[in-house]
């Protein structure tokens, strides 16, 4: 079976002609001389490399839709009808103490200096992208009232059209890196953080001796890659003198803007666009140590990495020196990748999945744990928007995933609430919305909660802030379910014994029990006592 249809598809504004097409290639199988369009091989004809990003660029987002064999859905969450983990110092279980309402999904990571978090769950990286740029008000203070971590991602500095660099090439004032993390602490109470993220351009630039000298900022976060792509970060700009601009700060930007036959064939409108890509990264044993020392030197209490889908021998590497290094967190980010621009291609095409790289990583932690090794909390991200699957994350991952990092799924909800205050300022209210009310009181089931903590402050919340502060309201609450069902009343208790797999080869793999295994000798024990009372 395949379990992807190459070729075309919505991300990428393609589709085929014909309902019949050849499973392998995507083609039409009729493929016919005077085709008007518009699969991505007619497309590509005349676009060329345009065609291998979603878009359009800066007003979506998009997620990989390769089916692969195993996901999280071949898992099933234990329920039992006896028991109460993780209650309170003297509380007694009871069915008037174990109660759904009482579980604390609160979660914390770090190696010694922990970060709380009032959700098991942060945002994935925010970084050079419009999206996240022209959304950042509504994701940064939906977090931070939420009471979890955001990361603002690569190359915020090095795209910051203000940006102001000294004699030595290093950022002396970057008017939007320090409106993100202004955003944010504005409304952060002590739970979660902002920590910013790094690539081989922003270590160049020295965002890290920018962000702590003159943000205090505890927490940097180095990154080998993530689930979209195995090559560095990419945007698009529209405009030659941007691309130029871009060029000189050190990016690499495609087709090059300082070519004159491209600067001809923008000014004749062929070219109407430039990406500007980051390099790749290359890792060594002693050059991570070397930098995590270095960030330390400049003061930051905590050092998190972020890896992305690659083979077995780069996620060991990840595991092993990060426990050496005693770093904070380690997320894992498995394919497929969701992102605002990635190459179409390499988001359904390359890397481990998600489910496989979390069994593997939790070979790995728990071969060094049984040696002795103290291995850093880690994070598992690549696909996640629900309380079930984190909650089977955290359970397969147990005890070293510690919170999920979640990015299409924590940024959906900052765009619609968004938009509902666009519609209601201009009184275009779809009746989707409508339909339950006019106002934001009426619309956002959390607004009352927010309006009784913040009072006039409201008027600085916008309505996205509100919309993700609701999204983790309803995550909270399904999570509280799924964790009182399985007599689990705190995170720390959550354990693989939670889980059961439906089919036998995701019980290879991930080492989760059969369903028709799970709990069998205890099963047995039960019966085989009354049949030896009996005799």
């Amino acid at each position: 079976m395949n379990l992807r249809r190459p070729n075309a598809n919505e991300a990428t504004g393609t589709f085929n002609r014909s309902r019949n097409v050849v499973p392998m290639s995507g083609i039409c199988t009729r493929c016919i001389d005077g085709c008007k369009g518009g699969c991505e091989t007619w497309l590509a004809s005349f676009r060329g490399r345009e065609v291998l990003y979603p878009g359009p660029f800066g007003e979506m987002t998009a997620g990989a839709d390769k089916n692969y064999p195993l996901d999280y859905s071949h898992l099933n969450i234990q329920g039992y009808a006896v028991g109460a983990f993780g209650l309170p110092e003297g509380v007694e279980p009871g069915p008037d103490t174990s109660i759904f309402p009482n579980v604390d999904v609160s979660t914390e990571y770090g190696w010694s200096e922990k970060v709380s978090m009032k959700l098991p769950i942060f945002t994935g990286a925010l970084g050079s992208t419009d999206i996240a740029r022209m959304n950042w008000e509504h994701f940064a203070i939906g977090a931070a009232i939420s009471g979890i971590t955001i990361v603002c991602g690569e190359n915020v500095c090095g795209v910051d059209p203000e940006l102001v660099l000294d004699g030595h090439g290093q950022v002396q004032r970057s008017p939007e890196m320090d409106r993100r993390i202004e955003t944010y602490r504005r409304f952060h109470e002590g739970w979660g953080e902002i920590l910013v993220q790094m690539n081989v351009e922003d270590t160049r630039l020295g965002v890290a001796e920018y962000v702590s000298s003159r943000h205090g900022l505890e927490t940097i976060e180095l990154k080998w890659g993530q689930g979209a792509k195995c090559i560095g970060g990419e945007i698009k700009v529209d405009r030659l003198e941007r691309a130029l601009e871009l060029k000189s700060r050190g990016y690499m930007v495609q087709p090059d803007p300082g070519n004159l036959e491209v600067q001809m064939a923008y000014k004749s409108g062929a070219i109407k666009e430039f990406e500007r890509h980051s390099r790749l990264g290359f890792v060594s044993r002693d050059g991570f140590f070397d930098e995590v020392d270095r960030l330390r030197g400049l003061g930051f209490k905590r050092i998190t990495l972020k890896t992305g889908a690659y083979s077995m021998a780069e996620l060991a590497m990840a595991i092993r020196y990060g426990a050496e290094a005693k770093i904070d967190l380690l997320t894992i980010d498995g394919a497929p990748g969701g992102t605002g621009m990635s190459p179409w291609p390499m988001m359904n095409e390359w890397g481990i999945p998600t489910f496989y790289l979390q069994a593997l990583a939790y070979e790995f932690a728990t071969k060094l744990s049984r040696r002795g090794k103290k291995v850093p909390d880690i994070a598992m991200a690549g696909g996640f928007s629900t309380e079930d699957g984190v909650f089977k994350s955290i359970a397969m991952g147990a005890p070293f995933v510690k919170a999920i990092c979640m990015g299409r799924a924590l940024m959906i909800p900052g765009m619609v609430g968004k938009n509902i205050g666009r519609w209601l300022e201009k009184g275009e209210l779809p009746a989707s919305v409508s339909k339950y009310g006019s106002r934001p009181e009426e619309i956002f089931v959390s607004y009352e909660d927010l309006h009784a903590k913040y009072g006039n402050d409201m008027k600085d919340i916008p309505c996205g802030a509100v919309a993700l502060y609701t999204y983790c309201q309803k995550f909270k609450t399904g999570m509280q379910q799924l964790m009182a069902g399985s007599r689990n009343f705190r995170l720390s208790t959550v354990s693989r014994k939670d889980l059961m797999t439906l089919t036998e080869e995701a019980a290879r793999v991930s080492g989760i029990d059969y369903v028709m295994n799970a709990y069998r000798d205890e099963a047995e024990a039960i019966l085989d006592a009354w049949i030896t009372i009996s005799e």
